[in-house]
């Protein structure tokens, strides 16, 4: 009994120090798009967290040789966990809140129960269909401030940040059999080959001026590469390890509450009722579609 009270903290404890390290990546992010383009921002460090977890995985004694059969799955795992999620989610901060970008990127949930209808012949529930109500609610309080007349610039990062909830959850609906891999050479290679292709698009497109960074960015730029896709993703495992499925994706519903609220305080955006309850009706909406899931 004591061992399992004891993996349970152990479990409680990586769970917060995942969703606060994911979480104030956010409003960092945020910082650092002031000083460098989104993609090759979000691709450099990525590619550096690539390179860390690969040799820390080597020296766990893990191999990163990925079987034949399994790049496809790979490449296209990468496509929608990385380079749509980070991507996707990274130029929507060009155009959105924080608290926008958050609340409509942890949809995610919500459309993957959507998705395991065709896909799974999974039918929607009166629990599903509530969540979905719930979810459209907050979203639609959130946004509606402004009488739902957007700039095209605002439509342009609604319309990202829920291309890489709905990608996201689509890769998790068609890709739900494991990788015949150990997961954190899984996550060296995803996190690697999405944020290859970041960079290198960044470099050509965006014509970054190197130069423009300062101190406090490369802070905000060593904190994105060592903590979210560096540290986050061993103390995730550990979660996962540690504590029921359920629970642990549950929990990272602290990451976009967190997040926005962490925004209020760094960047001074707005955290008032609409947004309190845009938050409470997304969120609720999520959980209940992860407690489906």
């Amino acid at each position: 009994m004591d061992s399992t009270r004891r993996d349970r903290s152990i479990g409680f404890l990586c769970l917060l120090v995942t969703a606060f390290g994911w979480a104030l990546n956010w409003p960092l992010m945020k910082l650092l798009l002031q000083l460098w383009p989104p993609l090759f921002a979000r691709g450099l460090a990525g590619t550096c967290a690539a390179v860390i977890l690969g040799s820390l995985a080597l020296a766990r004694g893990q191999s990163l040789a990925v079987p034949r059969e399994a790049v496809p799955r790979l490449l296209f795992a990468s496509f929608t966990n990385v380079f749509a999620w980070m991507g996707f989610g990274t130029i929507a901060m060009k155009f959105v809140t924080v608290g926008e970008g958050a609340l409509l990127a942890y949809t995610m949930p919500i459309w993957a129960m959507l998705f395991a209808w065709p896909v799974l012949h999974s039918r929607p529930t009166l629990r599903d269909l509530a969540a979905l109500v719930l979810g459209v609610a907050g979203v639609a309080l959130l946004l509606g401030s402004g009488g739902f007349a957007f700039s095209a610039d605002k439509l342009t990062g609604i319309a990202l940040a829920l291309a890489c909830a709905i990608l996201f959850a689509l890769g998790n609906v068609l890709n739900r059999k494991p990788l015949p891999m150990p997961p954190l050479p899984v996550v060296a290679w995803q996190v690697g080959i999405g944020c290859l292709v970041m960079l290198v698009l960044g470099i050509l497109f965006e014509h970054p001026n190197y130069s423009a960074i300062t101190p406090f960015g490369l802070g905000c730029f060593a904190y994105m590469t060592l903590m979210p896709m560096g540290i986050c993703y061993l103390t995730w495992f550990e979660t996962l390890r540690r504590l029921p499925p359920t629970s642990a994706s549950t929990g990272m519903l602290l990451v976009p509450v967190i997040g926005v609220v962490s925004a209020a305080i760094i960047l001074g955006e707005p955290l008032g009722l609409r947004e309190i309850g845009a938050m409470a009706l997304t969120l609720g909406g999520v959980t209940l579609a992860l407690q489906r899931a």
